[in-house]
C-alpha cells in the first residue's frame, strides 16, 4: 500500500509531506483482525524548500505527480514511477475529452474505454507527440502493463526515462494546444479561420 501524508510537528507547527510503502503479511477486510505491516520504505519531501536537481518545473498541475514519478523512480521503485505516469496520462486525456465536449460515456451510458477515448481525443486534438503517433495506445498500455503486475522491477526502471518523455510530450502538447486556442479567441479567429 501506498500512502501520502502531511506530518505535522504538534509543538512547533512544521510540516512535511511523507510517502510511505507498506506490505501486509494478513487479509485487510473491513472485519478482519489487525494486519501485520511492514514498513517498506519512507520518503519525506521538502519540495517546498528545494526542487530536485534537473527536475523541470511547468508542468502544473502535474507538477507534483511527475516528482512524485522522480522519486520512486531514484528509490528504485520502477512500477510505482510508472504508475504516477499512467495517472497523468488518464487524468490528461479525460480532462481534455471534457473540456472540448467528447463524451467519456458511449451511447449506451457505458465508461469508453479508455483506447477509444483516447483515440477520439487525440484525432481531434493530437495530444500525442506526433512521433509516437502511429501507435498512440502503446504508450498506455506499456503503463498499464507495469501496473497490473506483469512487468519486474528492472524492467520497469529501465522504461521509465522513455515513459515519462513521452507523458512530458502529452502534457507539452496539451498546454501548447491552451495557448493557441487562448491566443485565437484574443484575435477573435474561430475555428474555420486556423488551418
Amino acid at each position: 500500500m501506498s500512502i501520502d501524508a502531511y506530518l505535522r510537528c504538534p509543538r512547533c507547527g512544521v510540516g512535511v509531506e511523507a510517502w510511505f510503502l507498506l506490505t501486509f503479511r494478513d487479509d485487510l477486510g473491513v472485519h478482519a483482525p489487525a494486519p501485520t505491516v511492514r514498513l517498506e520504505r519512507y520518503v519525506d519531501n521538502r519540495r517546498g524548500e528545494v526542487r530536485r536537481a534537473g527536475q523541470q518545473a511547468g508542468a502544473g498541475e502535474f507538477d507534483e505527480l511527475l516528482e512524485c514519478a522522480q522519486v520512486a523512480h531514484e528509490h528504485r521503485l520502477g512500477r510505482g514511477a510508472l504508475a504516477y505516469l499512467r495517472i497523468i496520462f488518464e487524468t490528461l486525456t479525460k480532462q481534455v475529452a471534457s473540456e472540448t465536449g467528447i463524451e467519456l460515456v458511449d451511447g449506451n451510458g457505458r465508461r469508453k474505454t479508455f483506447k477509444s477515448l483516447l483515440r477520439e481525443v487525440d484525432e481531434s486534438h493530437r495530444i500525442i507527440p506526433s512521433a509516437f503517433s502511429k501507435d498512440r495506445y502503446r504508450l498506455y498500455s506499456e503503463l498499464s502493463e507495469v501496473v497490473h503486475g506483469n512487468v519486474n522491477e528492472e524492467v520497469a526502471l529501465e522504461k521509465y526515462q522513455h515513459c515519462a518523455s513521452l507523458v512530458r510530450g502529452v502534457i507539452e502538447n496539451v498546454s501548447r494546444n491552451h495557448e493557441m486556442k487562448k491566443a485565437t479567441e484574443a484575435l477573435g479567429w474561430g475555428e474555420g479561420d486556423v488551418a
